[in-house]
């Protein structure tokens, strides 16, 4: 079967569509179900741009303004979901917990060979169920953090 298309009876001339433009949603999600705080010792923004923004996809915010209880501004990364707040402290870090935030990206393999290029360490952890992988590592403040493969629901 062959369908014939009807000559065009003029120019064609688009239109400029001038409603604000949404963002594209953010390659990377955190496993939570709020904003998430982790601490990090200060002078390491750089190292944690490095690895936030440039290998995993988040989207540095503006620092808020420090306040006289919080003489050094958080860091603020944005994930399609939530926002990852890193309370930077001039003293040591104590770390609460040794539990990892997930972070979800689209590929697994991509974000591993990231890793691998940028020169960090990491251990790629096996599931208990096939098809369940990730890796794990610390972030330059410290924090664990798993990276897993995000696998749409359905």
């Amino acid at each position: 079967m062959e369908i014939e298309l009807e000559p065009s009876s003029g120019v064609y001339e688009p239109r400029v569509d001038r409603r604000p433009r949404m963002p594209e949603p953010l390659p990377v999600k955190l496993v939570a179900v709020a904003d998430v705080r982790l601490p990090a010792p200060a002078g390491l923004e750089a190292q944690l741009d490095a690895l936030y923004v440039s290998l995993l996809g988040f989207e540095r915010q503006p620092s808020e303004p420090s306040t006289d209880e919080r003489p050094v501004p958080d860091v603020v990364y944005r994930a399609d979901n939530f926002l990852l707040r890193f309370e930077i402290e001039e003293r040591p870090v104590e770390h609460e917990t040794l539990r990892p935030q997930q972070i979800e990206v689209p590929s697994l393999a991509d974000a591993e060979h990231k890793l691998v290029d940028a020169e960090l360490e990491y251990t790629r952890q096996r599931g208990l169920l096939a098809g369940q992988e990730s890796l794990v590592l610390k972030d330059p403040g410290g924090n664990w953090i798993e990276i897993v493969e995000y696998r749409a629901v359905g």
